[in-house]
């Protein structure tokens, strides 16, 4: 059954959760775009395997660090995310 009083419970942990890791990491959270990377996550755990979802958000977290992630990259990953079997057939044909 689905609780809308638990939905929102869930959420103010998440911003909670999110508030805590910002400061601990000394990162400003106006700078964190929680949905995207939600949808990222949730796109990948679907279309690739659920062990992807961490490691993509977490290469995504060290490329932006690094300056490195192109222009709109939550949204490209999600898009061959949602495109991984194609995706997939193309990268290892070019070996």
């Amino acid at each position: 059954m689905h609780d809308e009083h638990d939905e929102r419970d869930h959420m103010n942990v998440l911003a909670e959760w999110t508030a805590l890791v910002c400061k601990e990491l000394g990162i400003d959270p106006e700078k964190i775009d929680r949905d995207a990377v939600l949808d990222l996550t949730r796109d990948v755990a679907h279309g690739v395997a659920r062990p992807a979802a961490p490691l993509t958000a977490y290469l995504l977290g060290l490329a932006e660090g690094a300056g490195t992630a192109p222009p709109q990259a939550a949204e490209r990953l999600s898009a061959l995310a949602g495109n991984w079997g194609q995706a997939t057939a193309e990268t290892l044909g070019d070996r």
